[in-house]
């Protein structure tokens, strides 16, 4: 008799229009969709995939010869020219002491990392605006750049009301200009905001904003959710194309 299937269980709830993103990164880590429930903003999408059995005997056994080797080693070294080790080491120590007395310390300007981050002074950037809204790319990304500023000319994939306020807005925003058709790039999203937090500027500022409008974006890095593969944003400047 062949042994039952087990099974673990992940929910996830997706901002629409992006269900496809979702569905697809998870089936690429093994997840089956076992059910969609659509919503009024998000959708809830019920996920599984078999249990993989720990190998925890292999797993100590390989241990155990990791911890011998590391005995043997130590024990090989402390009797091979510990003495001659210690004299490098002072002779080391003190050459670096010599070219630090030596080297003047670097102007501020010269280790000063670029205040607004583009996709012409990092490649990182470029990159990442033309890789897919789910990829590795956007969570190592919000890793190393949380709180600092990014600069990218966009345009707005769809706006909603954020809950039962009037004032207050979701904005999902994409690299490029094709607005709600937008394919390529990380799912950018202004959430909870209003029109006075995007500080438009420009010539001809529009009375109100919806999808396919062009834009300027200036934003802070957020968080990015794997789950959802949505990048938070938050605005700083949004500057009319």
């Amino acid at each position: 008799m062949t042994d039952e299937i087990k099974y673990e269980y992940k929910t996830v709830r997706a901002v629409r229009g992006t269900n496809g993103l979702v569905i697809s990164k998870m089936q690429k880590d093994g997840w089956e969709l076992v059910e969609e429930a659509q919503g009024t903003l998000r959708s809830t999408l019920d996920f599984r995939r078999p249990k993989k059995p720990q190998p925890w005997l292999l797993i100590g056994a390989a241990a155990a010869i990791l911890v011998i080797l590391a005995a043997v080693i130590g024990i090989a070294s402390a009797f091979s020219g510990g003495g001659a080790r210690e004299d490098e080491s002072d002779k080391s120590t003190a050459r670096a002491s010599e070219r630090s007395s030596a080297t003047p310390a670097p102007a501020a300007a010269e280790s000063a990392t670029p205040k607004v981050i583009t996709p012409r002074n990092s490649s990182e950037f470029a990159a990442l605006l033309k890789a897919d809204s789910c990829d590795d790319a956007d969570v190592n990304f919000a890793t190393r750049h949380k709180g600092e500023t990014v600069a990218f000319n966009g345009s707005i994939v769809s706006a909603a009301h954020h809950g039962d306020h009037d004032t207050r807005y979701d904005f999902l925003l994409g690299p490029g200009d094709k607005g709600p058709s937008t394919a390529v790039g990380p799912a950018f999203k202004y959430e909870d905001v209003n029109t006075l937090d995007l500080h438009l500027t420009g010539k001809k500022i529009p009375a109100t904003l919806g999808a396919g409008d062009r834009f300027r974006f200036v934003a802070k890095v957020g968080d990015f959710n794997a789950d959802q593969c949505v990048f938070f944003l938050d605005p700083v400047s949004t500057e009319v194309r």
